[in-house]
């Protein structure tokens, strides 16, 4: 209950004032889908998958935001990327998701084709510590969910691209010091352009929106 409150007050006081009314295009044929397919996929997203608690949060992120242009580091096989595809059907928005895992890749691409999404997605099978710093942007949402020791030079490859007002999401962050998460932790949160806030509800989401360019 806590962690369901916390995410609420989140998406009703950090988002920003311009991105809280917007016009979201209605899909009930779509809607069907996808609800059908992730009922029929419950409990069977392993590989590093996001829990659904993370999914719901990140397609709530997006449609309040109004987000259009994301950008997801760390495909796995698809389940994140529903979510967030979802959400951008709704906004009028594209995904740009990468995974160097190939298997991971092809599976991914079976599973948007089934939740009927594939039109609002751009995967892309590549070494994301290359792409990421090639990809022009801008963007106005990102999820990385990939290589933990690698967090901060995502951030900061995708910070310049990042539209002011827009959001940065990093999955797997806990107030607890493991695996570099802590210096991450500490390294945004102390970022004057930036506010942030940890959403424990799922596996750990620290929600970034950038406030300024510097």
């Amino acid at each position: 209950m806590i962690g369901l409150i916390f995410c609420l007050l989140v998406l009703t006081v950090i988002i920003p004032e311009q991105a809280k009314t917007q016009v979201v295009k209605e899909n009930p044929v779509l809607d069907e889908k996808v609800k059908q397919f992730l009922s029929d996929q419950s409990g069977q997203w392993h590989d590093m998958n996001i829990p659904t608690a993370d999914g719901k949060t990140l397609y709530d992120l997006i449609i309040k935001g109004n987000y259009k242009s994301a950008l997801e580091i760390g495909t796995s096989t698809g389940h994140s990327g529903i979510y967030i595809a979802w959400a951008l059907s709704k906004t009028g928005g594209k995904l740009i998701t990468i995974d160097i895992d190939e298997g991971r890749h092809k599976t991914a691409l079976e599973n948007f084709k089934k939740a009927g999404l594939s039109d609002y997605i751009d995967a892309r099978l590549a070494d994301a510590h290359t792409l990421v710093k090639e990809l022009k942007g801008p963007f106005d949402f990102v999820f990385s969910d990939a290589d933990k020791n690698w967090y901060k030079n995502y951030f900061n490859d995708v910070d310049p691209k990042l539209k002011v007002g827009g959001c940065f999401a990093t999955h797997n962050i806990s107030e607890r010091r493991r695996m570099g998460e802590g210096d991450y932790l500490e390294y945004v949160r102390n970022l004057k352009n930036y506010e942030s806030a940890l959403n424990t509800e799922g596996a750990g989401l620290l929600i970034s929106y950038k406030r300024t360019e510097k």
